[in-house]
């Protein structure tokens, strides 16, 4: 996901005030909640880009949505976001923060596809993997189920890539046989 450099910006104002009032895992929980929210629902994620909608009307639509679930620096947040017509940037800067906050944590994300969902046997040694790669880092583990590579896993975590499933290697194949210098004579 491409997200905006303004989005990180005030992801890292709201982090520091988080950390400056003593609440940050709160903060971290209502921005989890806030990109989940934006990202399953496309009416709003339409209504924080209108500019139809005045922004009186979308932070009171805001305050409706997250009215008990957040908390009030969070609230306040999103307050001056509308007032100040950054709206539009809510889903963008609620990644931010929880990217950030990973960061902060020493959090690695291991992003694991595999044809069939995974085992205990499995999944320790993907950790075990991403451990040895990261040492001293608490590892979270995104499991993800593709029929489309048809065997064995490909696990991403960070920039890098370990595949190691069955379309992968066929697409070696065909590559290796498209340069067979081989000419039948006919």
């Amino acid at each position: 996901m491409n997200i905006a450099p303004v989005a990180y910006r005030y992801a890292r104002s709201l982090m520091e005030l988080a950390q400056e009032k003593g609440v940050l895992a709160g903060v971290h929980g209502d921005m989890q909640l806030v990109a989940t929210t934006c990202s399953s629902s496309r009416e709003l994620r339409t209504l924080l880009n209108s500019p139809v909608v005045k922004a009186d009307k979308k932070d009171r639509i805001l305050d409706q949505v997250f009215a008990a679930k957040v908390g009030q620096l969070t609230a306040a947040f999103m307050g001056v976001l509308v007032r100040k017509g950054r709206e539009r940037l809510l889903p963008d800067v609620a990644a931010a923060f929880n990217e950030l906050y990973k960061i902060h944590k020493n959090i690695v994300v291991a992003q694991v596809a595999s044809a069939v969902p995974l085992n205990e046997t499995a999944r320790s040694k993907v950790l075990a993997i991403a451990e040895k790669q990261h040492p001293g880092k608490s590892i979270e583990l995104v499991e993800k189920v593709d029929a489309e590579l048809i065997g064995g896993v490909s696990i991403r975590i960070g920039d890098e890539l370990y595949d190691g499933s069955v379309s992968r290697r066929l697409s070696d194949l065909r590559r290796e046989f498209s340069k067979n210098p081989y000419i039948p004579s006919i």
